[in-house]
């Protein structure tokens, strides 16, 4: 299963972009894309799918967020 994840742009050079993804920095291809610094995207693939509103990114770090925290409580959780 893929997922995509949500981060925001900091830099931009050409069809590539730095992207903060919760702390961490990466460049993606942003050719599909119009975007600008600041503005929140959905990446997937090393490639930006889509440009997010700040809340929904916010809702779906926060989502990932929870995720991480339960994963460090039940570090036994879904493994088989």
């Amino acid at each position: 299963m893929c997922v995509a994840v949500p981060g925001k742009i900091i830099e931009i050079n050409g069809d590539k972009a730095k992207v903060d993804i919760m702390n961490n920095t990466c460049e993606v291809n942003i050719r599909l894309v119009t975007v600008k610094i600041g503005d929140y995207v959905l990446i997937h693939a090393g490639c930006v799918i889509d440009v997010l509103k700040k809340d929904m990114a916010e809702e779906i770090l926060s989502m990932f967020n929870e995720l991480e925290e339960d994963a460090n409580e039940n570090p036994s959780a879904g493994k088989n």
